[in-house]
């Protein structure tokens, strides 16, 4: 079983997404189960309606998942097996004030060396828990430290030893009865049956407490862990949301493609594609998350926009024409003769709004776009460009620029474009609407 687990908290971003994408491809290619987790037990930074839109994203990258349940839903559980460590001596009760606590940080900053837990309250067991719940007095719970080394097998960035002190012994359970990050999410790993974790190499530092958690917890499972290098900005920084390509969102908005979003992050950091342009069925059969490379990579949005440019050539016509509101062939390949200077369906849909938006009959060449206008209205149907240009052209009497400037500008609403001769055959059966 594979897992996605994102907090409902802000916008979904790329890294997050990418993560999604690898769970489901890595699920297919195991044929094994794909679930999404909502990690809401952040409560003061959840986002009302955020979960939702999670949801949405993914069904639009149909990345279809078995189940979904919120974290938050699993509460009681958590507690269950939080006291059921402090039952088995492998936890302890900790009253240590928050003064007493960040004292012990200070004190540690000012000789040089890491924080780590003072072992305070290491002894305080069981039988201090029903007596403490009584008074009131506020408690967490901590798991005691492992006593011998971690070491993670990760398929990315190979083996990864974490000395037991390293460690510490952390908190599971907070004064409000909460569960830390760590503990939910080994939780909840145990009781879904998740046996393959992807994700970003922000979470190396949360490998080795979790599975000294699960092993406290006498879970004797392998699990496979892939940390995924982080992704970089042109500045060579981590990607942040102050970066507008960072948002799967702002992709939509701007005019990219699901297929052509997938196909990059696919592409990202991966030299071992056997084409450039492909779809996630098509990467089922030959991706191997052992290729990703272990360094970060660089976000190029020039390289996506290429991507996105190859996946519009490739969209049936008709099918295409549809992001523009119209459900008919030619629109469709009317859209892809301006793929050589536009890479998104929103610069697209610019072009194709110029060509049926009321003409601007100001300037230099308003004279002669109304006569035009006119010649045109009242001209019949012609096939061929050629037949069509010399009937207006002999009706008008212009010629050269005085001809060519005001007639592109009347069928396209731009002084430059792609030629009128392929333009026309396209455009001809809306000629009425157009030129107006």
């Amino acid at each position: 079983m594979l897992r996605f687990a994102p907090s409902p908290t802000g916008d979904m971003h790329i890294g997050n997404l990418r993560v999604a994408i690898l769970n489901f491809l890595v699920a297919q290619q195991n044929q094994e189960g794909f679930l999404v987790r909502i990690e809401d037990t952040d409560t003061k930074r959840n986002i009302e309606g955020n979960d939702t839109e999670i949801m949405q994203i993914l069904e639009k990258f149909a990345l279809i998942h078995e189940s979904v349940f919120h974290q938050s839903e699993h509460l009681h559980m958590h507690q269950t097996l939080a006291i059921k460590l402090l039952e088995q001596d492998k936890a302890f009760v900790c009253t240590c004030t928050p003064e007493q606590l960040e004292a012990d940080r200070e004190a540690a900053k000012a000789k040089k060396v890491a924080y780590r837990y003072s072992g305070r309250c290491h002894d305080v067991g069981k039988a201090e828990h029903s007596k403490l719940k009584e008074s009131g007095i506020p408690f967490a719970l901590r798991i005691k430290k492992p006593t011998e080394d971690i070491v993670n097998h990760d398929l990315i960035k190979g083996d990864i030893k974490t000395a037991a002190n390293e460690v510490d012994s952390f908190v599971i359970l907070r004064t409000d009865g909460t569960p830390t990050y760590n503990f939910a999410c080994v939780c909840d790993d145990m009781l879904s049956g998740v046996t393959f974790i992807i994700r970003g190499e922000d979470h190396l530092s949360n490998t080795p407490r979790q599975k000294h958690i699960k092993t406290e917890l006498g879970y004797n499972g392998e699990t496979t862990y892939a940390h995924l290098p982080m992704i970089l900005n042109t500045d060579g920084k981590k990607l942040s949301k102050r970066d507008d390509a960072s948002s799967v969102k702002w992709l939509f908005e701007e005019g990219f493609l699901p297929d052509a979003i997938i196909n990059y992050l696919l592409l990202h950091g991966n030299t071992k594609a056997p084409s450039e342009i492909f779809t996630l069925p098509d990467a089922i059969e030959w991706f191997d998350i052992k290729n990703i490379s272990k360094s970060a990579a660089k976000f190029d949005i020039d390289k996506l926009r290429f991507i996105n440019r190859k996946h519009l050539e490739r969209m049936e016509d008709k099918a295409l024409s549809t992001l523009f509101g119209f459900a008919d062939t030619d629109i469709g390949k009317l859209a892809k003769l301006y793929l050589e200077e536009a890479s998104t369906t929103k610069e697209i849909d610019t072009k194709i709004k110029a060509i049926f938006s009321p003409k601007n009959f100001t300037g230099k060449w308003s004279e002669h776009m109304r006569t035009i206008e006119i010649l045109v209205q009242n001209a019949p149907m012609f096939s061929k460009f050629d037949d069509f240009k010399s009937y207006i052209m002999k009706g008008s009497g212009l010629k050269d620029e005085n001809f060519f400037k005001p007639l592109r500008l009347l069928l396209t609403g731009a002084e430059q474009g792609p030629e009128l001769s392929d333009v026309y055959p396209l455009i001809k059966s809306y000629l009425l609407e157009i030129a107006s």
